[in-house]
């Protein structure tokens, strides 16, 4: 028996079950109503739906139309 192995890892152990222990006691104190955007510790990994989507870009002639279509409104609001 290697006692500085066993020493090594069980010091690697009691330190994870330490992360482990902090982890559920913030989860326990975070347990009320809160208000606003969770902290950072509280999130744990980024999942695929983490990931912000790529907007699809409109065409110039799309564009073109929504403007056009905006000056219309405005216009429309000025008068009315």
């Amino acid at each position: 028996m290697d006692v500085l192995r066993m020493l090594s890892e069980l010091r690697a152990e009691r330190d994870q079950l330490e992360e482990a222990i902090i982890t559920i006691q913030r989860l326990a104190v975070g347990q009320g109503k809160r208000r606003g955007r969770p902290p950072a510790w509280m999130k744990a990994t980024k999942t695929a739906t983490d990931v912000p989507r790529k907007r699809k870009a409109f065409s110039a002639a799309t564009r073109k139309k929504m403007a056009e279509a905006q000056r219309k409104r405005w216009a429309a609001k000025k008068t009315g």
